[in-house]
């Protein structure tokens, strides 16, 4: 009977120790990445206000990574949903997603990192 209640203690500490670090990798992984509300609202507006445009589509999963950069923020960029808005983009000459299009014309296609869109666009990030 002994032996029960050790295996059983045993057992118990482990799936609680199991249920300790999976709560934590849920916590690190849904809040750990993401941005606090608005702290890339000054950038997002500054690539608004030189008419720089992000074309995408909602089932894309490139074009959702590269919202989930801007957290809150992204509400300021400027986007083109091309399944809702196929003339536009095929005259803007769109071929893959995301793509971001600067005022002259140049093209940025695939997922671009902050730093990227900062050194092409002049727009300054957040200090951290």
């Amino acid at each position: 009977m002994k032996n029960y209640d050790l295996k059983s203690k045993l057992i118990f500490a482990f799936c609680v120790i199991i249920l300790v670090f999976a709560f934590a990798f849920f916590i690190s992984g849904r809040f750990g990445g993401k941005k606090p509300a608005g702290a890339l609202d000054e950038f997002a507006k500054c690539l608004a206000s030189k008419n720089i445009t992000m074309y995408g589509a909602v089932w894309c999963s490139h074009c959702q990574n590269q919202k989930k950069l801007f957290g809150d923020s992204f509400k300021y960029v400027p986007y083109i949903e091309c399944p809702d808005n196929p003339s536009v983009c095929v005259s803007k000459g769109i071929e893959g997603y995301p793509t971001w299009i600067f005022p002259d014309g140049k093209k940025l296609m695939g997922e671009q990192s902050l730093e990227k869109l900062s050194q092409e666009s002049a727009c300054a990030l957040p200090v951290k």
